[in-house]
């Protein structure tokens, strides 16, 4: 799979889809994705893939997490109209979900993103890690579990430095989070709302 990280904006979709089915005929890739991407762009790469008789994008890999829901405006809206799978990126936003508060080694845990979020948010934070408590399971599982209840999340990228945190990515496959547990999620991070009612009316 050919995965484009951003969009050119300064090239006809035409001429891209052109180059894609190139690549597609010269057997050098089979199908095409996108990486931050706009919802217009995802609906306007595959409408024109459809004028096109083509299978257009059939991911698009985004910022997601509980602590960053952007992409529920348009993104994923627009990847589920045209069924497109959501592949997130940073699913622990930086470390921020992975725990970081009952870790011991604090200072490779709070650094980047996760160090800005839980300077403004750490009482958001500390609710987050006493759910995972309360439900016996570890914070980064129960973030990866929670996308993985998401309509159109097809599998976060994650990036385990152990074994222990690989297993727990297995773990957050298995884990089924009820409906008191999605709406505790809910409440402690919530979304914007769906479009375009979170923004127009």
């Amino acid at each position: 799979m050919y995965q484009m990280h951003h969009v050119d904006r300064r090239v006809p979709w035409e001429e891209i889809w052109q180059a894609m089915e190139r690549l597609i005929a010269d057997g050098k890739i089979l199908y095409v994705g996108s990486s931050n991407f706009a919802g217009w762009h995802i609906a306007q790469a595959n409408e024109t893939a459809q004028q096109r008789h083509r299978l257009g994008l059939i991911s698009e890999q985004s910022l997601y997490n509980l602590c960053e829901r952007s992409i529920e405006l348009e993104v994923l809206p627009a990847c589920r109209a045209y069924g497109v799978g959501v592949v997130p990126w940073s699913p622990l936003h930086g470390g921020a979900l992975g725990g970081i508060l009952a870790k011991a080694d604090r200072n490779r845990s709070a650094g980047g993103r996760a160090e800005g979020y839980l300077e403004e948010n750490r009482e958001q934070v500390e609710a987050f890690e006493d759910l995972c408590r309360d439900l016996d399971e570890e914070p980064a599982n129960v973030a990866l579990a929670w996308l993985l209840h998401q309509d159109g999340v097809t599998a976060p990228i994650i990036g385990p430095r152990t074994t222990g945190q690989l297993d727990g990515a297995v773990r957050a496959v298995e884990l089924q989070l009820d409906e008191a547990t999605l709406r505790r999620l809910d409440e402690l991070f919530p979304g914007p709302g769906p479009a375009p009612e979170a923004y127009a009316w």
